[in-house]
């Protein structure tokens, strides 16, 4: 039986790229030097595309795969992935959620502690000799009991919110409209008045046209010169340029953040920096949910050319 072309946009580990050879025909797109020649021999045959949340797949890719029927993202992001292109085609989009959930919570917590209580710091004061030769390190702000908003209370946001509760912060969400929540969560639905209220404000809105720089100069000033920002959603949601100067005019106390506009080259402003936590966009970056992750590409691929009903399909 022949196995169905599918165009591999970006690498997997081997623990994925195993099954997914053994299950299909794959051409490796990221591995071309000439890529528009490689998608001008391969294209015609392609049945499906597997990529990164981060990598996507455009309309240009689509008009190179005229017999395309399914793109799987690897990730629970698909702005990169021209959705709307696929919808008018008739083209299948899935994505990777659920799997992720828990430990992209995971770290957004661990990014505000840690930048809280200055423990990258706080690491080096102990390693550098400072703790001997400067005596104790300076004091830091307390997380429990503080005010939280968290910006969009999806699957991801709702997990960073329970888990805050649990240190007795003050939990405030936004969202379209009110979520059955716990009664003691307090709904405001506007993005500045979320901010105004909140010591941290969690970012984890899906990203679209809508969302684009939701956090603004403006929601950054109601946030205020105490209060920090963590994003664990994508880059889009914040306007870079704003954040650099609330964090250099010292406006917003700091800032916590695992996605950046053009990564992995951020703008370098963000090094000069000892305000804001940097970390390589691996909210997702655990062996199990990466696994997690990878059979769900390969299963959504499987069942559509079984003929079965997607996962998780996106539209």
């Amino acid at each position: 039986m022949t196995k169905p072309d599918i165009l591999q946009v970006g690498y997997y580990p081997e623990w994925d790229q195993g099954p997914l050879d053994a299950a299909f025909t794959m051409h490796k797109y990221f591995e071309a030097e000439d890529k528009a020649a490689f998608l001008a021999k391969v294209g015609p045959k392609i049945k499906g595309i597997a990529t990164r949340g981060e990598l996507g797949a455009d309309k240009a890719m689509f008009d190179a795969c005229p017999n395309l029927e399914v793109v799987s993202v690897y990730g629970v992001g698909y702005d990169a992935v021209d959705v709307a292109a696929c919808t008018a085609r008739g083209i299948h989009v899935t994505n990777t959620p659920d799997v992720l959930t828990n430990d992209v919570a995971d770290l957004g917590v661990a990014m505000m502690l840690a930048q809280s209580r200055g423990m990258i710091g706080a690491s080096q004061w102990v390693r550098d000799g400072s703790w001997v030769s400067k005596g104790l390190y300076p004091l830091q702000s307390r997380v429990w009991g503080k005010k939280v908003g968290v910006l969009g209370l999806g699957r991801i946001g709702y997990a960073v919110a329970k888990r805050l509760a649990a240190f007795d912060m003050d939990v405030a969400y936004s969202a379209s409209s009110p979520k059955d929540t716990p009664e003691d969560w307090t709904f405001i639905q506007d993005a500045t008045a979320l901010a105004e209220h909140s010591d941290f404000l969690f970012v984890t809105l899906a990203a679209s046209a809508e969302t684009r720089h939701i956090i603004n100069a403006d929601v950054l000033k109601a946030l205020g010169p105490n209060g920090m920002v963590i994003n664990i959603s994508r880059a889009a949601n914040i306007d870079e340029e704003a954040l650099l100067t609330a964090l250099e005019n010292q406006s917003i106390a700091g800032a916590a953040l695992d996605v950046f506009e053009g990564e992995p080259d951020l703008n370098p402003r963000f090094l000069a920096l000892d305000s804001v936590m940097l970390q390589p966009h691996h909210g997702s970056g655990t062996y199990e949910t990466r696994k997690a992750m990878g059979k769900l590409v390969h299963d959504n691929l499987v069942a559509h050319f079984a003929n079965q009903p997607l996962l998780t399909k996106v539209n």
